[in-house]
């Protein structure tokens, strides 16, 4: 039987994407709210960085993966323009209709498109896109090797693939702080917001769990992609990894 982890917890590989999909289902509808609150706000700036880093251009054609309620998507869509396309994919129903209606109560109509689907099995054609995004997602798949295979094969040549996600502080002294914040505070504003501490304890294990900057580095290497670097923010906090297929 093939394990894999869920937070601290080691559970069959077959397991994971449904506990995950029901982390998801519970906090779907405060979503957005609750990265605000849980980031003071900052994660909008991550994430503006993480567009930035993509150099997508007008009329390109860009897959925002695990894009949850949008904040990727509307970045993109208005850089790329009315002759661009982008892509909001998630493996998760819930998150998937919250972004459309949020995406199209402002507006955003015509270059965006909604596709349900799994990182690990991506339902598109090799060379499809010029930009891949995943932001928050990646430290979720259960196959993480795999879902940057499929990152890979659905690239155009000269394609770029930017990942945005929790990483392992290098600030001196951050790290305390950061436990102290993840394992205490972040499960008691998940019961007082969302009737869900559950889920935002996973969510803190979910980060100690995720490969480290170098780690994730040498794995988007393996994949085939080239030019491989990371930017690391907030000291550490969150790390952008940025890729090429050439």
């Amino acid at each position: 039987m093939e394990t894999t982890h869920f937070g601290y917890q080691t559970v069959d590989a077959t397991e994971k994407s449904q506990r995950v999909r029901h982390v998801f289902d519970s906090v779907a509808h405060r979503y957005d709210i609750m990265n605000d609150i849980m980031s003071f706000g900052v994660h909008r700036l991550w994430k503006r960085f993480a567009v930035q880093l993509t150099g997508a251009r007008r009329g390109e054609r860009v897959l925002d993966l695990a894009g949850g309620t949008g904040d990727l998507t509307t970045l993109l869509a208005r850089q790329v323009g009315k002759t661009g396309e982008v892509i909001l994919s998630d493996i998760n129903a819930s998150m998937v209709n919250n972004g459309r209606q949020r995406l199209v109560d402002q507006g955003l109509i015509g270059n965006i498109h909604y596709v349900l689907a799994d990182a690990e099995s991506l339902p598109f054609p090799d060379g499809s896109f010029s930009v891949l995004t995943m932001a928050f997602g990646l430290r979720n798949v259960t196959r993480k090797e795999r879902a940057l295979a499929e990152m890979y094969r659905v690239l155009k040549p000269g394609g770029r693939v930017v990942i945005l996600e929790f990483s392992h502080p290098v600030m001196p002294g951050l790290q305390p702080v950061y436990d102290l914040y993840s394992f205490n505070i972040l499960p008691l504003m998940g019961r007082l917001m969302v009737n869900d501490a559950d889920s935002y304890r996973y969510l803190a294990e979910s980060i100690r769990m995720h490969p480290d900057q170098e780690t994730l580095l040498t794995m988007l290497n393996q994949a085939g992609l080239e030019r491989c670097e990371y930017f690391n923010l907030s000291g550490g906090i969150v790390a952008a990894h940025r890729g090429y297929r050439l």
